[in-house]
Parts: structure tokens; C-alpha cells; sequence
């Protein structure tokens, strides 16, 4: 299992930063991601994770309410939060 921590503004350049992690977990059963310090969520941050929920076997999201709130303004609330890690 490998965790990737989100930081508070997940806007393009978080996104870009922590890229690498994600690339450098795939192959692992699980990935969690912790982003329930996520205060603002960009576009890029959720094509990210989107992603992340087609490439890997198991990924739970710890979401903000920042996060769940623009999942759900775009439409991503069912495909991002259907797992949500305690």
C-alpha cells in the first residue's frame, strides 16, 4: 500500500509536483490518497486523480470538504469518492 498526501492548494503545479508519486506507485495494490488538508482544488488535481482511479487496482480518497464540493460541481463526485478511505 502506498499513501500520497495531498497539500492545501491542489492547483496545476501541486498537481505537476506530485505527478512523479503516482507514476512511481503504479503497481501497488493500493494507493491512498490523504487530501483532507485539500482547501483548493483545481481542474488539474482532479484529472489527476481520475486518472489514478483508471490506472490502479484500489485507490481510496480521504477527501476535504473542498475536494468533495468541486468533485461534485464537475461531475467526478461518483467516480472519485466511491471508495473513501476512513
Amino acid at each position: 500500500m502506498t499513501t500520497i498526501t495531498l497539500p492545501a492548494r491542489c492547483d496545476r503545479a501541486a498537481a505537476m509536483a506530485l505527478f512523479p508519486e503516482f507514476v512511481a506507485a503504479i503497481g501497488a495494490d493500493v494507493l491512498d490518497v490523504d487530501a483532507r488538508q485539500a482547501e483548493q482544488v483545481g481542474q488539474a488535481m482532479l484529472q489527476l486523480l481520475a486518472s489514478a482511479k483508471s490506472s490502479f487496482a484500489l485507490v481510496r480518497i480521504a477527501p476535504s470538504d473542498k475536494l468533495r464540493e468541486a468533485a461534485r460541481l464537475t461531475g467526478l463526485e461518483n467516480v472519485l469518492l466511491d471508495e473513501v478511505a476512513k
